[in-house]
């Protein structure tokens, strides 16, 4: 009677070990792919290079790169056309663009807003992981079906 119970019990061990085991690993590839997204990219016009990073859960990108990084009198650009009138003399270098980006599946990280310096607006937006080297980024107000995407290309180091 011992041994059976001891049997029974071994074997809920195991199982039970299996099961969070299969669970570890699939919630570590999940986070791993989540963090696919992380590094240098250059946005479609070649324009400026963004990193993106990671704190906690969420993701953010800044500008670590621009074609032009000085203005004509040979001064660092900055966010001159920030609506927010104190925030105009923040160099664009280091400036976040991308914020609160989540992992939603799918090769996707939704949830998040992009701010364009050129005129001062942030959009709602959307990014999806074509293949390791090909992101697409969508800006949009309202609705993603109202906007504009563009395709980033990963920067090797």
């Amino acid at each position: 009677m011992v041994m059976l119970n001891l049997k029974i019990s071994m074997k809920k061990i195991a199982t039970f070990f299996l099961f969070n085991l299969s669970i570890f690993i699939a919630s570590t590839q999940t986070l791993n792919y989540a963090d696919s997204i992380l590094g240098d990219w250059q946005i479609g016009s070649g324009k400026a290079r963004i990193q993106i990073k990671k704190s906690g859960l969420v993701y953010y990108g800044q500008i670590s790169w621009l074609k032009n990084p000085v203005d004509d009198v040979g001064k660092p650009k900055v966010d001159k056309n920030n609506p927010n009138p104190t925030k105009r003399s923040i160099p664009l270098i280091g400036l976040r663009i991308l914020l609160g980006f989540e992992y939603t599946g799918n090769n996707k990280w939704e949830n998040g807003t992009i701010y364009d310096p050129e005129n001062g607006k942030t959009y709602n937006c959307i990014a999806e992981l074509i293949n390791p080297n090909s992101l697409n980024v969508r800006g949009y107000l309202g609705s993603s079906i109202v906007g504009r995407t563009d395709k980033w290309t990963r920067i090797s180091n």
